[in-house]
């Protein structure tokens, strides 16, 4: 791994990456802090939490800091780190259905206008990020979640869920000092 958090050349342009045990997958989202801080002490998602919108998981925290700036944009400024049962991700996965069409995947634009209408998951492949947020060549993944899948991630499937926000402000202040070797240091094990 470079300085800048670049993974190596050989690196598979889709391929998903997380910090993850055998039980569990560390998924990121952002939050206005009226969500995100009860959230976090609760361990579950409040009653103001939405479960009829799609909500949007991401297992790379890069690509959370790129998302929320680092927890600074408004609405996004508790940034959570949810550990999620792997048999509800890998539900999840096996129920998804890519965001956009893709004529090297699907059949017809029809074929993949029926399956987006029948799945409760999409698939949206990213750029990820390195520590000074800048595009890198392979991708990560984000996972929408609406209708049932929604709901067991709410009342299912999470585990735990932390706030990570003062490790975001952390890694982010040493970003900008140009201290990117300990910044390096301090992000969470994302392994394939």
């Amino acid at each position: 791994m470079s300085p800048d958090h670049t993974p190596p050349a050989t690196e598979p342009v889709r391929r998903v990456r997380a910090l993850h045990t055998t039980r569990t997958v560390t998924v990121h989202q952002a939050y206005a802090p009226e969500l995100g801080v009860p959230a976090a002490r609760d361990g579950r998602f409040p009653a103001a939490w939405k479960r009829e919108r799609m909500t949007w998981i991401k297992p790379s925290f890069l690509w959370m800091m790129y998302r929320s700036g680092w927890g600074t944009k408004p609405g996004q400024e508790t940034v959570l780190a949810i550990e999620i049962d792997r048999a509800g991700f890998d539900t999840a996965l096996r129920t998804s259905c890519l965001s956009r069409y893709d004529p090297d995947v699907h059949t017809d634009r029809a074929t993949w206008q029926r399956q987006v209408k029948k799945s409760p998951v999409r698939v949206q492949w990213d750029p990820e990020r390195d520590l000074l947020l800048r595009p890198l060549g392979h991708r990560s993944l984000q996972l929408g979640l609406s209708g049932d899948a929604s709901g067991r991630y709410a009342d299912e499937w999470t585990t735990g869920i932390t706030d990570v926000t003062p490790l975001a402000h952390e890694i982010h202040a040493l970003v900008r000092a140009g201290n990117t070797a300990a910044a390096a240091a301090l992000l969470p094990d994302e392994r394939p």
